[in-house]
């Protein structure tokens, strides 16, 4: 099924890119949280 592994490869590298994108979001308005809070 070529198909099959096909929209399973695009799903994966959605999965990846949401995950990363996710992490970056993330860690950056922890990073900008946390300097709003030093001053």
């Amino acid at each position: 099924m070529p198909l099959l592994s096909q929209s399973l490869a695009v799903l994966a590298a959605i999965l990846l890119v949401f995950v990363s994108v996710s992490v970056i979001y993330l860690s950056t308005v922890e990073w900008r949280d946390r300097r709003r809070r030093d001053r």
